[in-house]
């Protein structure tokens, strides 16, 4: 083992991916997550915090993991909103563990469970948009929710043990949505 270096993940960085049915209180949950990110942010100017992800969309089976995504005016003050977020159970995953280059990542954590994700992104960001029209349309279009409910039910029992192979396999999907 090489000195310095941390090989121990904490547990609820290699939990296993498990869709549950849907539940009516997300919608109202990811509303006062967000709420509580954009309060917790408003000192560093974010302007827009957005639920995004299956637990947005009303019927949609899903990681009982709430997806937010907030847009900072730049990463100066990473520090400080790191700091800032540590104190209320959100874990900052960076840039060279995550893998994600376009955002700032964090996960909260409560009793080693991951229970939300926010995307931290700078304005401009093309992946914002895409989120938005994602979960718009699954909204608007109950069969390609019921579509990406089948897939992402697949995709766990395959892939449970390997998030970034189970959000890779989901890509075609999301490309197909976005491009009708």
């Amino acid at each position: 083992m090489s000195e310095g270096i941390d090989t121990e993940w904490p547990v609820w960085a290699t939990e296993a991916i498990e869709i549950k049915p849907a539940d009516p209180a997300w919608l109202s949950k990811g509303e006062t997550e967000a709420s509580r990110v954009r309060d917790l942010l408003a000192e560093y100017e974010v302007d827009a915090v957005e639920h995004i992800g299956s637990t947005s969309i009303p019927g949609l089976p899903a990681k009982p993991i709430l997806d937010l995504m907030a847009r900072i005016p730049s990463y100066d003050e990473l520090e400080a909103v790191v700091a800032k977020l540590g104190e209320h159970d959100w874990h900052y995953v960076p840039p060279e563990l995550d893998g994600v280059p376009s955002r700032r990542f964090f996960v909260k954590v409560k009793l080693d469970k991951r229970q939300c994700h926010l995307h931290l992104m700078r304005p401009g960001e093309a992946k914002w948009d895409r989120q938005l029209r994602f979960r718009d349309i699954l909204r608007e279009r109950p069969e390609l929710a019921q579509q990406y409910a089948e897939l992402k039910t697949d995709l766990a029992e395959r892939h449970g043990d390997d998030r970034e192979a189970y959000t890779r396999a989901k890509t075609d999907f999301v490309q197909r949505v976005l491009s009708e």
